[in-house]
């Protein structure tokens, strides 16, 4: 597979700039993007350095630190789109994001992948993080919906309008797979010589699995929902 020189990914930079400088001119924000691409370039270094040493180190201990990191930090970044933010949401929203995340998990590793053990850090770790940050990206749509709906609407009201909300992006790109693109991890697998069969059948576990977290989430965050109202 093609290594890529750090210096060249500078280069995407270019379209970053591009993106930032209408979103200042039509949004009158100049620091959320700026900010959002710093910290995404200087997370996904580190996070490269925390990987390497979690591989070789194999602790069970430090991955399950991990995922409770993971699953912390999306619980917080959910919260962001909501007007009251106090610790009952937050747990509601950490639940949500644990159950719904690490039942789809689970399902994967102990009965999907053929592995020595249910801990294998290279395989586990990516695949938390895809099932958590889906999971994240549901529950932050459901959740900042329902709020608004909720004002509005009565509880099974705001629960429709709230979980099909949640649930366009991951049908979209349910439709979309295959004929309009080629997801990450098939790409990135064909890309390292991988058969594209072979590809698909990951991907197609995969993207049952983000179907399967976003959904599972959303419906748990909505079920604890329905005194609020």
């Amino acid at each position: 597979m093609q290594i890529i020189p750090l210096e060249n990914t500078l280069y995407m930079l270019i379209p970053i700039v591009i993106v930032g400088y209408f979103y200042y001119k039509w949004i009158y924000d100049a620091k959320e993007i700026a900010y959002a691409s710093l910290r995404m370039f200087s997370q996904l270094l580190l996070i490269g350095y925390v990987l390497e040493f979690l591989f070789q180190s194999g602790s069970l201990y430090l991955g399950v630190f991990i995922v409770l990191f993971m699953v912390s930090v999306s619980s917080l970044i959910a919260l962001r789109s909501l007007k009251k933010k106090g610790l009952v949401e937050y747990f509601h929203v950490f639940g949500a994001i644990a159950i719904g995340g690490t039942f789809n998990l689970m399902i994967v590793l102990a009965l999907v992948l053929d592995l020595e053990s249910l801990y294998v850090p290279m395989v586990m770790i990516p695949l938390a993080g895809m099932i958590y940050a889906n999971a994240m990206n549901a529950v932050a749509i459901c959740a900042e919906r329902f709020e608004h709906e909720s004002l509005s609407h009565d509880y099974e009201k705001a629960r429709f309008f709230a979980f099909k909300a949640a649930m366009i992006p991951q049908v979209n790109v349910l439709l979309a797979v295959g004929l309009v693109s080629l997801p990450g991890m098939m790409t990135g697998q064909i890309l390292s010589g991988i058969s594209p069969l072979i590809a698909a059948r990951y991907q197609i576990v995969v993207m049952a699995m983000v179907l399967g977290s976003a959904g599972i989430s959303a419906i748990l965050f909505l079920i604890w929902q329905k005194n609020k109202i």
